[in-house]
């Protein structure tokens, strides 16, 4: 399997979608650039234990999509066992947003968990984020059981989705 993949945008803009350790410096300054968004929109970031070694293949993925070049997005699962993962950090720049990028980078991380075996994928969000939630619906999401730090929180959205197995990099 190779560790990048391109494809295209609604407007014709090429993507690339690469495959990084989530240490990685750009995976970071994605993943920092969206805990600032919880921050403007929960008040705080996510507090969700987050360790790197977790979205390394083959129980994990972490991948950024550069558009023409530039940083723009990223995605991310780790495997929660019994055939489930979680998808976490799904993040576009504002910059870049409104063009399909989001499903592109969805789409692969599903990808990718259905070709490791994974057959549900599950997530977590909040009312803050209409756009995800609207995204998600249309991906064929649907209420899952809450889980993690948030399972008890008011207002927590919880979706899953089942997965049939494919790749996104071959």
């Amino acid at each position: 399997m190779s560790t990048s993949v391109e494809a295209r945008l609604r407007d014709g803009a090429r993507v690339r979608l690469r495959r990084v350790g989530y240490a990685d410096a750009v995976a970071q300054d994605l993943v920092t650039r969206v805990q600032q968004e919880y921050v403007h929109r929960y008040g705080g970031p996510d507090g969700a234990v987050v360790v790197p070694e977790e979205f390394d293949p083959p129980h994990g993925l972490s991948l950024v999509a550069e558009v023409d070049g530039a940083p723009a997005a990223c995605g991310a699962w780790r495997s929660l066992g019994d055939e489930r993962a979680e998808m976490k950090r799904v993040y576009v720049d504002p910059a870049f947003r409104r063009r399909g990028l989001a499903q592109v980078v969805v789409d692969a991380v599903e990808a990718d968990a259905a070709r490791a075996g994974v057959r549900s994928l599950v997530l977590n969000t909040g009312p803050e984020q209409p756009e995800a939630l609207a995204l998600y619906a249309v991906l064929g999401y649907t209420p899952a059981p809450p889980f993690g730090i948030y399972a008890d929180e008011p207002g927590a959205v919880f979706l899953g989705k089942d997965l049939e197995e494919r790749s996104w990099a071959s």
